[in-house]
């Protein structure tokens, strides 16, 4: 499988993705975000949207990453994270951050060397950001966050095996 940024904002290109097998499919026509995907065999396994933030132009934020329904939790999602985070350095940015809704997301973050910052959007989303300094009491504190709110099961079963864990590294494997 092969990583690859396709345009940056606001000059990023469209990328038709099927709605049934992705989910935020149809934000992935704007033109006015960044884009980035991961292939295998010329096929879109995982893609990303971002762009600057408005009144940080050091900030770059991760609109949306996906994942082809076939491919999910195999470590795609953190590896493109990782991927532009990568690259957003390289073009200069300080600081890149993305918000998630649920804890599986949130997870896959931290896989990709994002933290979460204590701060959630006006939509309950986590704010997560790298580089930060991170203590292992903000990472329950995000699992905590999400225990607040209504789950399925999947989801509850999850933060349950995370109760007073580490957060993992790069890796994938847990700190300390």
């Amino acid at each position: 499988m092969e990583s690859e940024l396709l345009g940056w904002p606001p000059d990023g290109p469209k990328l038709e993705l099927d709605y049934r097998t992705f989910s935020y499919a149809g934000k992935f026509v704007m033109t006015n975000t960044g884009k980035a995907v991961i292939r295998e065999e010329g096929e879109v396994r995982a893609a990303a949207a971002f762009n600057e933030d408005r009144t940080e132009p050091e900030t770059l934020w991760i609109r949306y990453i996906t994942t082809h329904v076939e491919h999910r939790g195999e470590g795609l999602g953190p590896r493109l994270l990782a991927f532009v985070r990568e690259r957003a350095r390289g073009r200069g940015y300080d600081r890149v951050r993305i918000a998630v809704n649920n804890p599986f997301a949130y997870e896959a973050c931290y896989r990709a060397g994002f933290a979460y910052t204590g701060r959630e959007t006006g939509l309950a989303e986590l704010v997560l950001e790298t580089p930060t300094k991170e203590t292992e009491e903000r990472y329950q504190e995000g699992l905590d966050a999400f225990r607040e709110r209504d789950l399925d099961d999947a989801e509850r079963e999850f933060l349950a095996r995370k109760e007073e864990s580490d957060p993992p590294d790069e890796s994938g494997r847990r700190n300390g």
